[in-house]
C-alpha cells in the first residue's frame, strides 16, 4: 500500500484548507440562499426509496464483512511468522506443521516451486497466492504479466458494485429520486476502480526487499482488499445519505419546472372538475327522485326550526348583542364580506353572460 506520512498529510491540510475551505463556505451560503428564496418543505421518505436504500445497504454490509480474515486468502508468511528471506525448504515445512495432519495441500505444493526466488515472494505479497498459483504463463521476469492475469479478478468487486449502484438509481426501482444521482454513482464506482488498479500497476513491489524483519513487510495485496472493502462501504453509505437528503427535500432539492407545475395544476383542476360533475349528478338525482327530494326538504325544515330555536334561546340573544354592542362583530363588515364572496361566485358568470348579450 502506498504509505503516506503523517506530515505529508498536514501538509496537504495546510496547502490545500485555505483554498478550499472559502469555496465550500461559499457553495454552502449559495445552497442556503437558494434554499430560502424558494422554500420547499420536508416530506417523508417516498415509497419508492426504501428499495435503493436497501439495495445500498446490503452492499455496504457485504463490502465490509468481506473485509474480514475469514473471506481473504491466507498468507503463508504471516501464518508462519517467517521472514521474506526464509529458504522455501523452511518456510513450507512450518507450513505443514500449521497444517490437517502435517500435510500440505495440494494449492501448497503448486505454490511452492513458484515462490521460491525473492522476486516470486514480493509479488505474492502484491497479487496474493491464487495469481502465484494458477497463472500459467506469468514471469517473474516480467511483472506486468501478473497484473495482467489478476486484472479481471481486481474488476470483479467494482462490476458487482456498480451493478449495485446501477440497480439503486435505476428509474424502475427509485424513480426520478434515484435516477438524478446515476451519474454520480457510476463515476464514483469507476473511480473506485481506476483506483485500485492504478495503485496496483504502480506499486513498488521491490520495497519490500529491503525489509529484514516480517512484522515490517507491507503485504499490500491483503491491505488493498481491506481498503477496497472500506471503499466500497463509504461509498454506498454517501449515496444512501445523498439520497435520503435529496428525496425528503432536506437538502440538495431542485424546484419543479414550470411545465411540471402546469401539470400539477391541471391534474388538480381536473380532479375538482370531476368532483364538482359527480356532485352535480348526485344533485340532479335527488331533485329527480320524489322520495329523495321529500328527504331533502324535510332535512331543510328541520335545520331551520334547530336555528330558529337556537337563535330563539335567550344566551344566544343576550351574546348577539353584546357582540354587537361591543364593536366585536361589525354588521356592516359582515354584508362587505359577503357581498364580495358573492361577486366572487357569480361576477365572473355574469359578465360572461353580459359579454355574450351584447
Amino acid at each position: 500500500m502506498v504509505q503516506v506520512s503523517l506530515s505529508t498529510l498536514k501538509t496537504l491540510l495546510f496547502t490545500l484548507g485555505p483554498l478550499a475551505l472559502p469555496k465550500l463556505i461559499g457553495y454552502y451560503r449559495t445552497y442556503q440562499a437558494r434554499a430560502r428564496s424558494k422554500p420547499i418543505a420536508v416530506r417523508p421518505l417516498p415509497a419508492n426509496v426504501y428499495t435503493p436504500l436497501n439495495i445500498l445497504f446490503v452492499s455496504c454490509v457485504f463490502a465490509l464483512i468481506a473485509t474480514l480474515n475469514n473471506f481473504a486468502y491466507e498468507n503463508i508468511f504471516i501464518a508462519t511468522s517467517s521472514r521474506l528471506q526464509t529458504p522455501n525448504d523452511v518456510l513450507f515445512n512450518r507450513l505443514s506443521h500449521i497444517r490437517p495432519q502435517e500435510t500440505l495441500s495440494e494449492a501448497d505444493l503448486l505454490l511452492k516451486p513458484r515462490i521460491a526466488s525473492i522476486e516470486a515472494r514480493l509479488l505474492y505479497l502484491t497479487y496474493g497466492p491464487s495469481i502465484l498459483t494458477y497463472c500459467p504463463w506469468c514471469l517473474s521476469d516480467e511483472p506486468l504479466t501478473y497484473f495482467y492475469y489478476a486484472f479481471p479478478m481486481l474488476l470483479l468487486p467494482h462490476i458487482l458494485h456498480l451493478c449495485a449502484l446501477g440497480l439503486a438509481t435505476s428509474s424502475g426501482i427509485a424513480g426520478k429520486e434515484g435516477n438524478r444521482w446515476r451519474t454520480s454513482a457510476v463515476m464514483i464506482g469507476i473511480g473506485l476502480a481506476f483506483s485500485e488498479c492504478y495503485l496496483t500497476v504502480t506499486h513498488d513491489w521491490k520495497a519490500n526487499a529491503r525489509v529484514f524483519r516480517a512484522e515490517d513487510l507491507n503485504h499490500f495485496h491483503w491491505n488493498m482488499r481491506i481498503w477496497r472493502g472500506i471503499g466500497i462501504g463509504v461509498a454506498d453509505a454517501a449515496l444512501a445519505g445523498l439520497l435520503w437528503a435529496s428525496s425528503t427535500n432536506r437538502m440538495f432539492v431542485i424546484p419543479p419546472t414550470s411545465a411540471e407545475r402546469m401539470e400539477a395544476a391541471t391534474k388538480v383542476l381536473e380532479n375538482a372538475r370531476g368532483r364538482l360533475g359527480a356532485l352535480s349528478v348526485v344533485r340532479n338525482v335527488v331533485v329527480r327522485d320524489e322520495g329523495l327530494r321529500r328527504q331533502g326538504e324535510g332535512y331543510w325544515r328541520r335545520e331551520g326550526q334547530i336555528m330558529s330555536e337556537a337563535m330563539d334561546q335567550r344566551e344566544v340573544v343576550e351574546g348577539v348583542r353584546n357582540a354587537l354592542e361591543s364593536g366585536r362583530i361589525s354588521v356592516t363588515k359582515v354584508e362587505e364580506e359577503a357581498r364580495r364572496f358573492a361577486d366572487g361566485v357569480i361576477g365572473g358568470s355574469t359578465g360572461a353572460l353580459q359579454s355574450n348579450s351584447t
